[in-house]
C-alpha cells in the first residue's frame, strides 16, 4: 500500500483516535503520535521506510517549529546566556557520554560500539522540547531560552560529529588535507552565523517593511526567507534544525513576527504530528524480548543521569533552583539525533543491530515520559522542591536571577507579564501613578521596564520563590496576563493558602479553563476572543449607520499599532 493519501487518512485518523484518549487523561499529544508510530511500525498496514509521507513532510514540521522558537531568541540574550549554555551544553555531552560508554562496556557491548552508545545517550531532542515549551506557552521563560540555547548547541556538535563520522574514518592524527573537511566546516558555520547578523541588521527590516502591507504576502516572504536559508545551510553542511532556528532568529528583533507567528502556527501542527509518528516508526520490533531489559537500564539512566549533570552545572553559575528544574527536566530524553548518530556507525559496522533497536526503542520510551514529566513539572518541582535545593548556590545569584527589593511599596497592583495586554496595563497604571510590580519572564522585557524606572521582578509565576519576592500581602490586586492555566491557579492557591483577600484577575484561552479559574477563587477572567467579540460588537451598535467611521479608520489604528511596537520593544 503505497499511495499518499491512503496512508496519509490511516496516520492522521490513527492519531485522531489516540489523541482523544491520551487528552482524557491529561497527558500530552506527543504520546498519542510516539505510539500511533509504535503501532505502524509493529504491524504490517504499509512500510514506513518506503512512505513519502514519513520520509519527507515531517521535516517540514521540524522546521516551522524551529522558525518560531528562533524567533523567540535574539542576540542580546544569547550575549547574557551565552556562557552557561556553552559550558552546560558541552560539560553535559562530555561526562554523559564517558559515564554511558563505561556503562555499556560493563554490559558487554564492544569499546567501539560503547562510545556510540555513550554519545547517542548524550544528545536531547531539539523537536520535543521546543513543542512542549510553546504548549506551555513557556518558549519565551528563562528556563526555556537556556534548554533550546543548549539543544542548538547539541545539534551543533551533533552535525559536526557527523562530519567526523562520515569525511573519513582515519581523519583523526592525519595530515591536514584529511582534515580540511572539518576545517571546513568551522569557517562555514561563523559564515552561516554572520550572515544572519549582517541579514537580520541590515537587509530584512526594509524587505518586511515593503511587504508588510499585504498579510498574504509578508506570510508568503517569511516562508521564502525561512526555506532559502533552511537551503544556504543544507548546501553548507548543516541540518534543517539549524537553518530554521538562524533564519527565525534573524526576525527576532522585526515588528512583524507576531503576525508571522500566527499565520504559521496552524500549519506547524500539522507537520509536527507526522514528525513524532514518523519517530515512533523507526522502532524495529525483532528481537524485541532480548532488548527490553537494556532499553529500561538506558532510559532509566537517561532520566537521571542528565538532569543531575545539568542540575550541578547550572548551580554553579547560580541559577536559582525552579530555573534549574525545569531547565534540566526539559533535557530528560533521547534526540532523534542519536538515531541518525548510531545508523551512521550500523551502516560503517561499528555497531550492531541490536544496539541501534535498543537506542531507537528508548528514544521513544524516553519521549513518552519525559514528555508527561514536563507537562506536568509544576507538581513535580513542589514535591522535589527540597531536593533541588541542595543544588542551589548559596549567597550568589546569576545576574538574570537577581531580584530587586520593593519591600516598601504599599497598595500596589501586580501585574504579571508585560507584553501585549499587559504592556497596556502597566502603561494605564504608570499614566495614573498608581504603585505597581510587574512579573515578567523575558529577559529583554525586564531591561525596558527598568528603564521606564517601572518596579519589575525577572521570574516565572510557576515558581513559588517568586510569588514570595512579589510580597503578596502588601498587594491591594493582582492581574496575570499569561496564558498558562496551571500557573494561574498555582497562583490562586497561594493566595488562598496565605489567606490574602484581594481582587485577582487572571486570563483564560477558552471558556471551560475560564470555568475552572473561577472555580479556583478569580474574580474576573478575561477571555481575550470574548473580549474582542464584545468590544466590536459596542462599535457597530455605536457606528453601525456611520459608514464613514470605519473607511477612515486604517491610518488611526495603524498609527496606534506603531506606537504600540515601539514602546515595547
Amino acid at each position: 500500500m503505497d499511495n499518499t493519501f491512503i496512508q496519509l487518512a490511516i496516520i492522521l485518523g490513527l492519531c485522531s483516535v489516540l489523541g482523544y484518549i491520551v487528552v482524557r487523561f491529561k497527558l500530552p499529544l506527543l504520546i498519542a503520535y510516539l505510539i500511533g508510530g509504535l503501532m505502524i511500525a509493529s504491524s504490517a498496514i504499509f512500510d514506513p521506510r518506503a512512505s513519502e509521507v514519513l520520509n519527507f513532510l515531517p521535516e517540514i514540521g521540524i522546521a516551522f517549529v524551529l522558525f518560531l522558537i528562533g524567533m523567540e531568541l535574539d542576540f542580546r540574550e544569547i550575549k547574557s546566556l551565552g556562557k552557561p549554555i556553552l559550558i552546560a551544553g558541552t560539560l553535559q555531552i562530555f561526562i554523559t557520554t564517558i559515564i554511558g560508554a563505561s556503562l555499556a562496556r560493563v554490559l558487554g557491548f564492544g569499546d567501539v560500539e560503547s562510545w556510540y552508545l555513550g554519545v547517542g545517550l548524550a544528545f536531547s531532542s531539539t523537536i520535543l522540547v521546543v513543542k512542549l515549551l510553546i504548549d506551555k506557552k513557556d518558549e519565551g521563560s528563562l528556563y526555556g531560552k537556556l534548554a533550546v540555547g543548549i539543544l542548538i548547541l547539541e545539534d551543533l556538535l551533533a552535525v559536526l560529529l557527523l562530519v567526523i563520522l562520515t569525511v573519513s574514518s582515519s581523519v583523526l592524527g592525519t595530515g591536514l588535507q584529511q582534515a580540511f573537511p572539518l576545517l571546513a566546516l568551522i569557517l562555514k558555520a561563523f559564515l552561516l552565523f554572520g550572515l544572519v547578523f549582517v541579514f537580520s541588521r541590515f537587509i530584512l527590516p526594509s524587505v518586511f517593511k515593503t511587504v508588510s502591507r499585504q498579510n498574504e504576502l509578508l506570510f508568503i516572504t517569511a516562508l521564502a526567507w525561512c526555506f532559502i536559508y533552511i537551503s544556504f545551510a543544507i548546501l553548507l553542511g548543516f541540518s534543517v534544525v539549524i537553518g530554521a532556528f538562524l533564519a527565525g532568529m534573524a526576525l527576532a528583533n522585526s515588528p512583524f513576527h507576531y503576525q508571522i507567528q500566527g499565520r504559521i502556527k496552524p500549519l506547524r501542527e500539522f507537520f509536527v504530528a507526522l514528525f513524532f509518528v514518523y519517530l515512533g516508526t523507526q522502532v524495529n520490533f525483532s528481537g524485541i524480548g532480548k532488548i527490553y531489559p537494556l532499553t529500561i537500564l538506558f532510559t532509566t539512566y537517561t532520566l537521571l543521569i542528565k538532569p543531575t549533570i545539568f542540575l550541578l552545572i547550572l548551580g554553579i553559575f547560580g541559577f536559582r533552583k525552579h530555573t534549574m528544574f525545569q531547565t534540566a527536566l526539559s533535557l530528560t530524553h533521547i534526540s532523534e539525533f542519536s538515531l541518525i548518530v548510531l545508523l551512521v556507525g550500523f551502516k560503517l559496522g561499528a555497531i550492531s543491530q541490536s544496539a541501534l533497536t535498543t537506542i531507537a526503542l528508548s528514544t521513544v520510551l524516553s519521549m513518552i515520559i519525559a514528555s508527561v514529566m514536563i507537562t506536568h513539572s509544576t507538581r513535580l518541582y513542589k514535591r522535589l522542591n527540597k531536593t533541588i535545593g541542595f543544588f542551589e548556590r548559596k549567597n550568589y545569584n546569576h545576574a538574570l536571577e537577581r531580584w530587586r527589593n520593593y519591600q516598601d511599596l504599599k497598595g500596589f497592583v501586580i501585574v504579571i507579564g508585560a507584553r501585549k495586554v499587559g504592556g497596556e496595563i502597566v502603561k494605564l497604571l504608570k499614566r495614573e501613578n498608581m504603585p505597581q510590580i510587574v512579573l515578567e519572564m523575558n529577559p529583554h522585557q525586564v531591561e525596558i521596564l527598568l528603564k521606564e524606572k517601572i518596579p519589575v521582578l525577572y521570574g516565572d509565576m510557576g515558581d513559588p520563590e517568586v510569588l514570595d519576592g512579589l510580597n503578596l500581602g502588601d498587594a491591594r490586586m493582582v492581574i496575570s496576563t499569561a496564558a498558562n492555566e496551571e500557573d494561574n491557579k498555582l497562583l490562586l492557591e497561594e493566595l488562598n493558602s496565605r489567606r490574602i483577600n484581594i481582587p485577582v484577575i487572571v486570563r483564560a484561552e477558552t471558556a471551560d479553563e475560564a470555568q475552572s479559574l473561577y472555580k479556583s477563587g478569580a474574580d474576573f477572567v478575561i477571555i481575550p476572543e470574548i473580549l474582542a467579540g464584545d468590544f466590536l460588537v459596542g462599535k457597530l451598535r455605536e457606528h453601525l449607520t456611520d459608514g464613514e467611521f470605519f473607511k477612515d479608520r486604517a491610518d488611526i489604528e495603524m498609527e496606534k499599532l506603531s506606537r504600540k511596537t515601539l514602546s515595547w520593544g
